[in-house]
């Protein structure tokens, strides 16, 4: 197989973003003290989140109109102006925070844009999303730009016909199992997993009775120099970048629950 075009995430692929999220969580949790303990807090904010999801969708934005409603029902009937001007002003902060890329990421994608058709497939506010890519001087390596709702088989499909030679010859690597990998390899692209250090709960579900149209084995092609991939009882070896993490590393996936609260809250499901 003869790989023509990658994919790539922008959030926590490219550059920092979830370290943004939990400092404003952080301050969130200090904000509403006065009203609401930090787990009942914790709950009503995931609540929250995922009741709006499909009316804010993902993004700054989002985050922080739930951020409001859920001060809101946690103060009750207490008076807030404060609060939600603090809220309001951490939300400005957010949108025009520097973007930091990651190590090692502006010499690699440059290297890969010399060998393959690189597209940025990511989720978010349109306006802000622009901003991080304009801001992170990576933007002319990209031959496409795909700022999209979700991330599911079909998008992948759609993407890598329209800006590739189609899935089969596609690659697509990012940070997030659940939108970045399995639906990549569901579409027939293969994947590569770049940790990050912030995760927030999930469950991870591979079985190969789940790939869409296959229950056979993923790929196995021959890679080009940094990437690798294999299998095992019950995972998938995924494949990665070489020098696209510090330091690089393979993944193995398998079916898990995975917890990080670094900060006290998990990772929004609104900011991926």
């Amino acid at each position: 197989m003869r790989l023509t075009t990658v994919g790539l995430d922008a959030d926590d692929t490219l550059w920092h973003n979830e370290t943004i999220f939990r400092l404003s969580l952080a301050r969130f949790a200090q904000l509403l003290e006065p009203y609401c303990e930090a787990g009942d807090l914790e709950a009503r904010l995931a609540r929250v989140e995922r009741r709006n999801l499909r009316l804010y969708g993902y993004g700054v934005k989002g985050f922080t109109l739930s951020l409001i409603e859920t001060a809101m029902e946690a103060a009750g009937e207490a008076e807030i102006g404060p609060v939600i001007r603090d809220i309001l002003a951490a939300g400005r902060e957010m949108l025009s925070h520097p973007v930091e890329p990651l190590p090692q990421v502006e010499q690699t994608v440059a290297r890969l844009a010399g060998r393959y058709r690189l597209v940025l497939i990511t989720k978010g506010d349109l306006m802000d999303q622009e901003r991080k890519l304009a801001a992170s001087g990576l933007g002319d390596h990209f031959a496409a730009v795909e700022i999209v709702s979700e991330k599911t088989v079909q998008t992948y499909e759609r993407v890598f016909e329209r800006h590739g030679t189609g899935p089969s010859q596609a690659a697509m690597a990012g940070n997030f199992l659940r939108s970045d990998i399995l639906p990549a390899l569901a579409a027939g692209a293969l994947a590569a997993h770049i940790p990050y250090p912030l995760t927030w709960t999930t469950r991870t579900l591979i079985r190969r009775s789940t790939m869409r149209g296959s229950a056979s084995s993923p790929r196995s092609p021959s890679f080009p120099p940094g990437w690798s991939v294999g299998k095992g009882e019950g995972a998938l070896r995924l494949g990665r970048i070489e020098g696209l993490t510090s330091p690089p590393c393979a993944s193995t996936i398998r079916s898990s629950t995975r917890s990080n609260r670094d900060c006290g809250f998990p990772k929004s499901s609104a900011r991926r």
